[in-house]
């Protein structure tokens, strides 16, 4: 059942963002692929990874973006119209520390209320791994190379340049965690 939760995810990823997209698709089924290379170390969770990587961006897709904030965009299209599995929507909404992003967009308290943080660790910080070691174009890349695009992409200043600065060491140490549990030390 759970394999069924992947392809029903990459299915839905595809459709909304494949044609419209291109280059989000890309990095979407790159943040899959790493998924699909890290995911043993959550066991029984690895296919919620794999289901929540290739999902993570459905929101920026134009018939979604209702809020202009992708996380809960998506999450929402994926509980209203999908009754997707709480866990996942849940972990679209706040992938890659959200959070912060939503409380430069004035959004926190709404992210909050619909969407709750998930309480588990690993899994958590492994769809960060997965996305902010993966570039725009779905290759493989480090956290650091990744925020420093991600600023000069956006700009130091600019609202999204302001939250990754405010989530890079979030992130940084998210990628830390992953990689410890990856080589089998104590996290």
């Amino acid at each position: 059942m759970k394999e069924a939760m992947v392809a029903w995810a990459r299915q839905i990823a595809e459709a909304e963002l494949g044609d419209v997209l291109s280059r989000r698709w890309a990095h979407s089924q790159g943040v899959a692929a790493r998924a699909g290379r890290v995911g043993w170390v959550l066991g029984k969770d690895a296919d919620l990874l794999a289901a929540a990587a290739v999902l993570h961006d459905v929101g920026y897709a134009p018939r979604l973006a209702v809020t202009g904030f992708h996380p809960l965009d998506g999450a929402r299209f994926l509980r209203d119209e999908h009754g997707a599995d709480e866990r996942l929507v849940r972990l679209v909404a706040n992938h890659s520390f959200a959070l912060l992003e939503a409380e430069e967009r004035g959004l926190r308290k709404t992210l909050e209320a619909e969407f709750p943080l998930l309480e588990e660790p690993l899994v958590v910080d492994a769809l960060v791994y997965c996305d902010m070691t993966t570039t725009p174009d779905g290759e493989q890349t480090t956290a650091q190379e990744r925020v420093a695009e991600i600023l000069g992409r956006y700009g130091t200043d600019s609202l999204v340049g302001r939250f990754i600065r405010r989530a890079s060491p979030e992130i940084f140490s998210a990628v830390e965690r992953v990689e410890a549990a990856q080589a089998g030390q104590p996290r």
